[in-house]
């Protein structure tokens, strides 16, 4: 019995003799901390175990980006780009969101998924569209979900793929999810406490000084140079975490510098009134889905010929701001007669800005006794056209939702079912009508077979894929043409004056026909061309517009979508304060107001020009007005927007 006592005696000296040594009393002896008691330095040992992981995660985000495992590791090495920043603050955002988790390195299970998912999306879509991800793209999330049975009918097998994937990686992230709560202790609220004021301050800190609007001396120390007037610079040289932040901010659209009522009542006032004539014609716009030459494609012959009417009514080209997308863009400066060159890159101004009565042709039209009708045969909400549509001015928008069943031509509804709806529609208006068509059938992707007993054929030394999807292309653009045939047949035999303007919004997303062909080195073209000569290859598209008195507009060049207002009206012989007056001054200046752009009427270029420390007095006006009447205070609406003055409203903020 003795032996025993001293044993235990023994025992339970030395026990407390260890529990002496496990002295630390803030994070090590906690076992709900997650660390076993009587480990060193815990602190210490997270910290490093958390800047380990966002080092990982960050290079996996921008290796998924790039494509490109030496360009990825470059980025790290360079002491001018902001790599190591980026993944301090992913270990911030891992430490702050383990606090409110409760459990040591579970916020990976959501940061990452979420992270790695976004750059997947971002790589994708500066694939095929050459623009990267941008906050503003989750806008139109819905347009995106509405176009996968047509990804789907192209690449079944790639969303197979996907959709096993997706399954898949969900299943493990709930078990890993699971598992990790019921193996990893729960932090104690000491540890929870100390994570959140390190990681909380530090994310405020690092948010505040993220407004690319305004200069940051810390920014600028840590190599965080916002590039927003290039974006796929931006993003190569932040990173895609930083450079994505920075376009948060996206949505605000900042004051000209000068912006004021002075500086609008100094803007010289064209000696142009609102006028119609007599007889008022009929004015139909018809802007043809990805309608573009193919035959311009290198090597390639085809048979017969897709485009002859437009060949052969051709008045010049329509400089598209986009490539192989974003419709809404193209749209608004046809409508609007105002620029994209003037709003933040990668903004779409369906999407953002457009929330009040916004001056417009329709506008204007209507209020000289025109019907204004807009047509699509796709759905009603697809670029929030419904909505952007009635504060436009338009009387009614006929689209999928309204329209009587359309014939389909393809997967999609035909450019023959559209034309018929406009003619029909022009015969029983009593009133003067304003037609702003946008067709569907020619929409992308084309993929191999599209059409039944195709009527062309194209010869050209690339692979029996790319070939075939190029006949699809060619198909359906010439079906469009056919429509501006049948357009302008019925129009000669009318008594009332009409006007015809048909242009393509952008090159087709042909992808890898452009690189066998040699057109492009890659699936799009870069936002920023080498010369005027590559930007103008790349973006224009055939413009055509007709009077049934007058012949076909000629020799107008490459113009931005921006001046078809001008020319349109100038052809329908109707004059206006802004859309005539202002714009054809402007015209005189410029044919071309791009970004990254400026083009005069005798081919004289101005690239960079935004960054230039002097801007064209003609080019700040232009800011200026447009400035005014989408986020101002309207001034410029009584001289060069009379028909908005009763319909003034509160300018909203952006």
């Amino acid at each position: 019995m003795t032996c025993l006592s001293l044993g235990g005696e023994v025992k339970v000296a030395k026990s407390y003799k260890r529990a002496g040594k496990a002295a630390p009393q803030f994070l090590e002896d906690d076992p709900s901390t997650g660390y076993l008691p009587g480990r060193r330095w815990p602190v210490m040992r997270y910290g490093l175990i958390s800047l380990a992981i966002a080092a990982v995660l960050v290079f996996a985000i921008e290796l998924i980006v790039r494509g490109d495992f030496a360009g990825t590791v470059s980025f790290f090495l360079q002491p001018l780009k902001p790599g190591w920043t980026t993944i301090v603050v992913f270990a911030l955002i891992l430490i702050g969101l383990d606090a409110v988790l409760g459990r040591s390195h579970q916020s990976l299970m959501i940061v990452a998924p979420l992270t790695l998912s976004l750059a997947f999306v971002g790589h994708q879509k500066s694939h095929y569209l050459g623009d990267p991800l941008y906050p503003t793209d989750f806008l139109y999330a819905r347009q995106i979900f509405a176009l996968l049975p047509l990804l789907v009918r192209d690449r079944p097998m790639t969303a197979l793929a996907m959709v096993v994937g997706i399954v898949a990686g969900l299943s493990l992230l709930v078990y890993g999810w699971r598992m990790w709560r019921r193996k990893v202790p729960a932090l104690s609220r000491k540890g929870r406490l100390a994570r959140l004021t390190l990681a909380v301050p530090l994310l405020a800190f690092f948010v505040s000084i993220m407004d690319y609007a305004t200069f940051s001396w810390t920014r600028d120390r840590l190599q965080i140079i916002p590039i927003m007037w290039d974006q796929k610079e931006n993003y190569a040289s932040n990173g895609f975490a930083l450079a994505f932040a920075l376009n948060v901010p996206m949505a605000h659209v900042s004051a000209p510098p000068g912006y004021s009522d002075k500086a609008i009542a100094a803007i010289a006032r064209p000696d142009v009134t609102a006028s119609v004539p007599a007889e008022k014609p009929d004015i139909i716009i018809v802007m043809s889905e990805s309608f573009w030459d193919p035959t311009k494609l290198p090597g390639v012959t085809i048979t017969p010929d897709p485009i002859p009417n437009v060949r052969a009514l051709r008045s010049g080209s329509m400089f598209s701001p986009e490539f192989g997308g974003m419709t809404a863009n193209i749209e608004f400066e046809a409508l609007t007669g105002f620029s994209n060159a003037f709003l933040p890159a990668g903004s779409i101004p369906y999407q953002q800005y457009v929330r009040t009565p916004t001056p417009s042709l329709a506008t204007f039209l209507k209020s000289q006794g025109y019907r204004a009708r807009a047509i699509h045969p796709g759905t009603n909400w697809f670029w929030n056209r419904g909505a952007v549509y009635a504060d436009f001015g338009f009387n009614d928008f006929k689209s999928e939702e309204t329209l009587p069943p359309m014939q389909k031509r393809g997967p999609l509804a035909s450019d023959a079912a559209m034309t018929d709806e406009i003619i029909s529609e022009a015969d029983a208006s009593e009133e003067p009508v304003f037609f702003f068509a946008v067709s569907l059938q020619n929409h992308g992707p084309y993929e191999p077979n599209r059409y039944y007993s195709p009527t062309h054929r194209v010869q050209a030394p690339i692979s029996q894929w790319a070939r075939e999807s190029l006949l699809s292309y060619a198909e359906g653009s010439a079906d469009a043409d056919r429509g501006l045939e049948r357009l302008v047949e019925w129009a000669k035999t009318r008594s009332r004056p009409t006007v015809i303007a048909f242009f393509g919004d952008h090159l087709p997303p042909l992808g890898p026909v452009y690189v066998e062909t040699g057109f492009l080195k890659d699936n799009v073209a870069p936002r920023k061309e080498a010369s005027p000569e590559a930007a103008l290859e790349h973006h224009e598209t055939p413009l055509v517009i007709w009077s049934n008195r007058t012949g076909p507009a000629e020799h107008m060049g490459a113009v931005s979508p921006a001046f078809l207002p001008y020319h349109i009206l100038k052809t329908a012989g109707i004059s206006h304060p802004y859309y005539t007056g202002f714009l054809g001054e402007m015209s005189e200046h410029y044919r071309v107001v791009d970004r990254n752009l400026l083009l005069t009427p005798a081919g004289e270029a101005t690239p960079d020009w935004a960054r230039q420390k002097e801007i064209d007095p003609a080019i700040r006006d232009f800011r200026l007005l447009q400035y005014d009447m989408m986020f101002g205070k309207r001034h410029a609406a009584p001289d060069f927007f009379p028909e908005t003055v009763d319909k003034i409203v509160a300018a909203h903020t952006s």
